[in-house]
């Protein structure tokens, strides 16, 4: 195999064990949320150093296959998904450390008494986050379509639960700590299921070479 060929496969390995580990960033996040635990909650927070780690390495590696190679075609497609993707992921991981210290925060705290389903967009953004990434590992553009497709539906429900904290506020003022916390979490849930769907858009360029950003959804629909 070709150095050219070897440094493509380190950049497909790099981005696959990111991913991998962005991935359990996010489940992490989700679990010491739904379940109070602390340990796995301090997980996520020391695994965002490795994040942020992972992701100057596969800059580096990028640049010295543009510098070096000049690429073309699918492969020069690769080199700027991988970088795109990247970024995405070390902000998702960013999110995910973001959640679990709002999360060690409502810990302490008494359960708010509000109609909120926290834990079905907590399952959603999860899903999201690992279908985009089996459609980049599988190389599927119609998977990919799909998950660009969920993500109308996280918005509404964060929207939901976005509209019954501030009634909760308004209507108790005592719960406004409580209350924060969480909105700031389906915030951050929103905004990872957003980066998700730009990795979708990635893998829909690799895969077909076409640019999906800004599309409508009808555009970026599976064939």
């Amino acid at each position: 195999m070709r150095p050219f060929e070897l440094e493509l496969e380190s950049l497909n390995q790099q981005l696959l064990e990111m991913g991998a580990l962005v991935a359990s960033s996010v489940h992490r996040s989700v679990l010491s949320l739904t379940e109070k635990s602390e340990d796995l909650a301090h997980q996520v927070l020391r695994d965002e150093a490795r994040i942020d780690a992972m992701e100057m390495q596969i800059d580096d590696l990028t640049s010295r296959i543009m510098a070096r190679n000049q690429p073309v075609a699918r492969d020069m497609r690769l080199v700027i998904a991988a970088i795109k993707i990247t970024t995405d992921l070390e902000r998702m991981g960013d999110l995910a450390a973001n959640i679990v210290e709002r999360s060690l925060s409502l810990m302490h705290q008494p359960p708010l008494d509000a109609k909120i389903d926290i834990g079905r967009l907590c399952s959603m953004v999860e899903n999201m986050v690992m279908g985009v990434l089996d459609s980049f590992v599988k190389q599927d553009s119609d998977a990919a379509a799909q998950i660009m497709s969920a993500d109308d539906a996280v918005d509404q429900l964060r929207n939901e639960i976005s509209k019954a904290l501030l009634n909760c506020m308004q209507n108790d003022p005592s719960t406004i700590v409580k209350a924060l916390d969480l909105l700031f979490i389906a915030r951050g849930l929103e905004r990872i299921a957003d980066h998700a769907t730009n990795i979708a858009e990635d893998v829909i360029f690799l895969v077909q070479g076409i640019d999906v950003r800004h599309q409508t959804e009808s555009a970026a629909s599976p064939r």
